[in-house]
């Protein structure tokens, strides 16, 4: 599907100095570019409109149906500035399917994949100057859908925006790659079976808001969700979970109320690559206690975009603690995460084929 963009360019863009002070310590999700991309839809029209404007604030209004409904979706991933000072992206396409099938959960409309990479790429190439440069900096990009029909009826919205922005982001460990301790979350569940838990929508994370408070609370710096049954691991509140064996064999849970990350499927695919063996499947947390006490589990790790990989030290409850809090990060976990950011950076060949050049050289 193709679309005309119009571009409207910010009249008042953030000085070239101010910018500079902001990607010099961008932190995550502080700051934002000078613009955005909008895309129309009506269930009539179709997708039309697209358009590159001025980063601000949207008019909305208060009967709009996302804010009753909560019918929206998004994605998250990054561009990256390479040393030749050309950009690029990681399995953008990846992204838009996810979303695609996002959307088909929430009810709403499907944007079409190149609809969707072409959006990214004029985003990033009018708002280029903010791709961070050095180290592991990157620009996140944020897609995301709303229904905005005016309407208090209980159905699927027929007006909908999609829309991308875009914020700097700087290393997710500053200070070099620390393991973290999490919490069991029992009283609580982050999705069930046949909800919307393998769909990106804000919901799972707004119910995962209160157990990762009680996780900071008691200390640790996430929280795992079990299945329904309390028995099998589903997923941290925003990063999927791999245990490495001590047989070098990766296991994931694998669960229909699970996001379907893209970052973990990466991962999986270059350790495969590495000679592991890889299994998804669902895992019990029997197995992750009775593995560490018998040595057959050696490493845990979490994953996602914004951290890529977080390895994990221990479990923790009120009734145990699986792991040394104390532990340092494993070897596989740290030599997989360094194979993906050197193909995101450019620094490794890419031997799949994931990265995507959004603009070229400087």
């Amino acid at each position: 599907m193709t679309l005309e963009f119009t571009l409207t360019r910010n009249a008042q863009p953030i000085a070239d100095d101010e910018r500079a002070r902001v990607l010099a310590e961008p932190g995550f999700g502080k700051h934002f570019t000078d613009h955005m991309v909008s895309i129309d839809w009506t269930e009539d029209g179709g997708w039309h409109d697209a358009r590159v404007e001025p980063y601000g604030p949207l008019q909305m209004d208060p009967a709009s149906a996302v804010l009753h409904y909560g019918q929206e979706i998004f994605e998250g991933m990054k561009a990256y500035r390479r040393a030749d000072g050309s950009v690029w992206t990681f399995r953008p396409d990846q992204n838009a399917k996810r979303m695609q099938r996002s959307a088909a959960r929430l009810a709403l409309p499907q944007i079409p994949e190149e609809l969707f990479l072409e959006a990214i790429r004029r985003l990033v190439k009018v708002d280029e100057a903010w791709v961070p440069t050095g180290g592991e900096d990157s620009l996140y990009l944020r897609p995301f859908m709303i229904a905005n029909e005016v309407f208090l009826g209980v159905r699927a919205a027929q007006t909908v925006r999609f829309m991308v922005i875009a914020s700097p982001a700087g290393p997710y460990f500053a200070g070099g790659v620390k393991p973290v301790s999490i919490w069991l979350s029992r009283e609580y569940n982050r999705a069930g079976k046949g909800g919307t838990g393998a769909a990106k929508c804000g919901g799972n994370y707004a119910a995962s808001l209160l157990p990762t408070q009680i996780a900071v609370a008691n200390g640790c710096a996430q929280v795992l969700f079990l299945n329904e049954a309390g028995s099998d691991l589903e997923e941290l509140g925003g990063m999927n979970i791999v245990l490495v064996k001590a047989d070098g064999t990766l296991v994931t849970p694998e669960s229909e109320s699970i996001l379907d990350g893209v970052t973990r499927n990466s991962l999986l695919q270059l350790a495969e690559d590495a000679g592991h063996t890889v299994e998804r499947r669902p895992v019990s947390l029997a197995e992750w206690r009775d593995g560490v006490a018998d040595g057959s589990i050696t490493e845990v790790f979490a994953c996602g975009t914004a951290a890529v990989v977080t390895p994990i030290a221990a479990l923790r409850s009120p009734d145990e603690t699986i792991g040394d809090p104390d532990a340092p990060a494993g070897p596989v976990s740290l030599a997989l995460r360094a194979a993906l950011t050197d193909i995101q950076y450019g620094r490794a060949e890419d031997p799949h084929g994931w990265m995507v050049q959004l603009t070229g050289a400087r």
